[in-house]
């Protein structure tokens, strides 16, 4: 706990959150202006697995794969999955410092609110697993278990519980920090009086 509290200290700086901010929206535009839409243009409509953040079942996965045909599936394996393999790493650090940044503004990094840095870092790592799912069944199509299919719908539902929490608390952390430095100049206002 301390290693990663002494890492989120040494790499909040301005620029650097900032730069891994752009980077992380970078990669996430590409994949939804080009790779989302190219493998897309073999479903038929059909959302992609790791799009459905509630889940799916398997009778969706078998009708998606199969709608996809061995050029979208192809697509998939070899443009989205990936893109989608840099991502949540990316995710995970740029978000975790990111809302680490805002929590020393407040002082409460030192606080239980910095448990609030680990919400990116679960979406990422509930976003590889869902990947290595979504890899194995489309790798594998259509002779996947259902295991299989069942474990990665859950990865995809922890990943967007994970999402919503984090984008939630850093909403809330940033009102926290307008409130602060309202009540500052406030305060500054009312001494210089």
């Amino acid at each position: 706990m301390n290693r990663l509290i002494k890492f989120i200290e040494k790499n909040i700086l301005g620029k650097k959150v900032l730069g891994l901010f752009i980077l992380t929206n970078l990669v996430y535009t590409f994949m939804l202006t080009v790779t989302i839409p190219k493998t897309m243009e073999f479903s038929n409509g059909m959302k992609l697995l790791d799009m459905m953040p509630l889940g799916y079942d398997l009778v969706y996965i078998n009708t998606l794969f199969e709608t996809l045909g061995e050029n979208g599936r192809q697509v998939y394996l070899t443009n989205q999955l990936p893109v989608d393999m840099i991502y949540p790493f990316l995710f995970g650090i740029s978000y975790c410092l990111l809302i680490g940044f805002f929590l020393k503004k407040l002082n409460k990094l030192d606080s239980f609110f910095f448990y609030l840095c680990f919400l990116p870092l679960i979406e990422g790592i509930a976003d590889y697993l869902e990947n290595f799912g979504i890899f194995t069944m489309l790798y594998n199509f259509p002779e996947f278990s259902q295991f299989t299919a069942k474990v990665t719908n859950v990865f995809s539902v922890v990943k967007s519980i994970a999402t919503t929490v984090f984008f939630i608390a850093l909403i809330i952390t940033l009102l926290m920090l307008v409130i602060s430095k309202i009540k500052e100049r406030r305060k500054t206002s009312a001494n210089n009086v």
